[in-house]
């Protein structure tokens, strides 16, 4: 992998055309046994996202990969198949919006995180949801995150939980004028954006010629807060089909 740092949002799409999005570079719509080409986004969320990243990291190329149609739910092999489509497509980052407390998809997880190594990626999600470790973000070879409302924009915190760095961030998207932060989007899916932002700017400095764990401790070292985040509440819509609060 070469050139700017290529990052795979696996969301609800992007709208294109929205000013704060910053131009998309390519991007997918994932079904269980097909893709398509266009990705229109009809919950927003991706879109907050994508205007997140681009904020934070304006040098990335943001490459929208959706899996979320009118809910906020999706399958484990529309995510599976999302996730190879990133490496397939040479992302460097795997900003994923989702996660599950679902035992029974950790083996499927587990290969991924694995093709994920191979390929030299990286993939951010959520470490857990209300106090419970989540799929994949609690996992070896996940970057795991925090939701921390104490963290502003371009702040980050960072401990360690069962020998494995987990990072905290903000779970506010990027503010719109006049809307107070409370009635925007918030939630853990947005901390993970967050660190997906800050982790792309660094390997961007580097070159690619420091590895993921080199530019972690860098990270580490470089945190606001060291001490240990809240959990994020506002993922529950954001699980995998197969968990109870899912729709």
């Amino acid at each position: 992998m070469s050139g700017a740092i290529r990052i795979g949002m696996i969301d609800s799409g992007v709208h294109r055309e929205h000013p704060h999005v910053g131009g998309i570079a390519g991007g997918v719509t994932v079904e269980a046994d097909a893709n398509l080409p266009q990705f229109v986004d009809c919950l927003g969320h991706g879109t907050a996202i994508a205007a997140l990243i681009h904020m934070l990291a304006p040098e990335a190329e943001l490459y929208a990969v959706r899996v979320f149609d009118r809910t906020l739910a999706t399958s484990i092999r529309r995510v599976m198949r999302a996730i190879d489509w990133c490496l397939d497509n040479e992302m460097h980052i795997v900003n994923l919006s989702l996660g599950t407390i679902n035992p029974a998809h950790r083996a499927a997880f587990a290969a991924a995180l694995e093709r994920v190594h191979v390929a030299g990626a990286a993939l951010v999600s959520a470490y857990e949801m209300n106090g419970q470790p989540m799929l994949p973000g609690s996992m070896a070879g996940a970057i795991g995150v925090t939701a921390d409302a104490d963290c502003s924009c371009q702040q980050f915190g960072c401990t360690e939980r069962e020998g494995k760095l987990v990072f905290s961030a903000s779970p506010y998207p990027r503010e719109i004028p006049g809307v107070q932060r409370e009635r925007n989007l918030n939630g853990v899916s947005f901390a993970v954006a967050h660190i997906s932002a800050h982790l792309a700017r660094r390997r961007a400095v580097s070159g690619g010629g420091a590895s993921w764990g080199q530019l972690l401790k860098q990270m580490a070292s470089e945190a606001d807060f060291r001490r240990h985040a809240p959990a994020g509440d506002a993922m529950g819509r954001l699980h995998l089909v197969g968990v109870g609060s899912a729709v």
